[in-house]
């Protein structure tokens, strides 16, 4: 065994079935994940750790590769780092990108549970909204990573993929919806093994749970809450819609 790179590194939407995704390759023969999945290597995202240099990340996440297997790697964040997507670009100019979405609205109330489970939400979701700008402005430097009020920014998909489409050609970005682990697993994995040009394993995606989910104590989201989202995310949506083309199926909206 070498020491040695990354072959493609997954990111995503928080609660849009990244870690998924790290399940379902982590069980493949011919793919070694970086472990644990927990807590994510971030190394292109956190000024901090990729100050270490390069060879640290070698060294700590990828030294124990078989020379066989593609290495892979998931920090979910990176897709909302323009700085992320620069340093990617100049250490791995040839790696293969994966991103899963969510739909956007829905994305965003998930988010809130998750902030609400977690002790670090008390305020109801309209309020929430509202609130964003101002506390993302006021992010405690320990949450500058995590922005656990980042609700309706992180669905603004096509701005956020556009450092990658700027640094990176279109055939080495693969853009996947959480929604098909739910209706399509098979059909969505197929899309991510030919991506990355590995054999198909036909019945693990269909053996896989839900990752990390949050807790809805029986509270959905209201329509009026769901409208108000929609239309905010029409105009976002259908850059992305352009940014992605005919391969990528929108969602549908009430």
């Amino acid at each position: 065994m070498s020491e040695r790179l990354p072959d493609f590194l997954i990111g995503g939407a928080p609660r849009s079935g990244t870690t998924w995704l790290y399940e379902l390759l982590a069980h493949h023969p011919q793919v070694y994940m970086a472990v644990p999945v927990k807590p994510e290597p971030k190394f292109f995202l956190v000024d901090e750790i990729y100050q270490k240099g390069i060879h640290y990340y070698e060294r700590k996440w990828f030294s124990n590769t078989p020379d066989q297997q593609l290495a892979g790697e998931k920090s979910t964040n990176y897709l909302e780092s323009p700085r992320a997507a620069e340093r990617i670009h100049q250490h791995l100019p040839r790696a293969k990108l994966l991103f899963i979405l969510r739909e956007p609205a829905d994305r965003a109330y998930s988010n809130y549970l998750w902030s609400s489970m977690n002790g670090l939400e008390s305020e109801d979701f309209e309020t929430a909204l509202d609130l964003e700008q101002q506390r993302e402005r006021d992010v405690p430097e320990q949450l500058r990573y995590a922005r656990p009020h980042a609700y309706f920014s992180r669905g603004l998909y096509a701005q956020l993929l556009q450092p990658y489409f700027k640094h990176f050609p279109r055939e080495q970005i693969l853009c996947l919806r959480y929604e098909d682990i739910m209706t399509k697993p098979q059909e969505l994995a197929r899309s991510l093994y030919e991506f990355l040009e590995i054999s198909v394993q036909k019945e693990k995606a269909a053996s896989l749970g839900v990752s990390n989910p949050s807790r809805k104590n029986g509270t959905p989201l209201s329509a009026e809450s769901l409208r108000m989202l929609q239309d905010r995310y029409a105009q976002p949506n259908h850059e992305l819609e352009k940014l992605l083309g005919p391969e990528f199926q929108m969602w549908e909206t009430s």
